[in-house]
């Protein structure tokens, strides 16, 4: 089995990216807010306690599987010590089971983000994502609060690259992932 982590800042092109790569490979995308969205939906507010446990449910169900691999999307903040411990739980629930783990980081300027922040993808998959002022407003709040980029070398994966996607589209990028991993 394959674990794509799948990082970076908001409205990178996480999700984008990723629905790209499942397309071209045999890996299937859990972006995050896949558990987001529904959490809101039926607390009518954000519950990272819930988001939490749901994941933990479809990684021990997915890990168990036999499932090419998975990609999961995850906005990393590296002056986080709960962030790097996260990820860490997440490896160690697919750990026994042989995977091997890849860690992709986006990265663009926040205005190219902020451009991103309202496409027509995103608001499709990301209802709390609708309020555009009110996204806008997190996004620039999460960049001026926390360290959404690594340093270099930062990074304890054996599989790992870094892409500024600021000019590329999402199926060039898939495909740099794909090729230089071999997935």
């Amino acid at each position: 089995m394959k674990l794509v982590f799948l990082i970076g800042s908001g409205a990178v092109g996480k999700m984008t990216v990723g629905q790209e790569l499942m397309k071209i490979t045999d890996l299937r995308l859990f972006h995050n807010h896949m558990t987001i969205e529904p959490v809101i939906e039926i607390f009518g507010r954000y519950d990272g306690k819930t988001i939490q446990r749901l994941r933990e449910v479809v990684f021990e169900e997915f890990a168990r599987s036999d499932n090419y691999g998975m990609i999961f999307t995850y906005m990393w903040a590296f002056d986080r010590k709960e962030d790097w411990d996260s990820v860490e739980h997440v490896k160690s629930i697919f750990a026994p089971y042989g995977t091997e783990f890849y860690c992709v980081e986006l990265v663009a300027p926040q205005s190219v983000r902020l451009e991103r922040n309202s496409t027509e993808n995103r608001l499709k998959h990301k209802a709390s994502k609708r309020d555009i002022a009110a996204s806008d407003a997190r996004l620039t709040d999460a960049d001026e609060n926390y360290r959404l980029e690594s340093y270099d070398g930062e990074i304890p994966f054996d599989n790992y690259m870094k892409i500024d996607n600021s000019n590329l589209e999402p199926p060039a990028v898939a495909e740099l992932i794909k090729s230089r991993f071999g997935l």
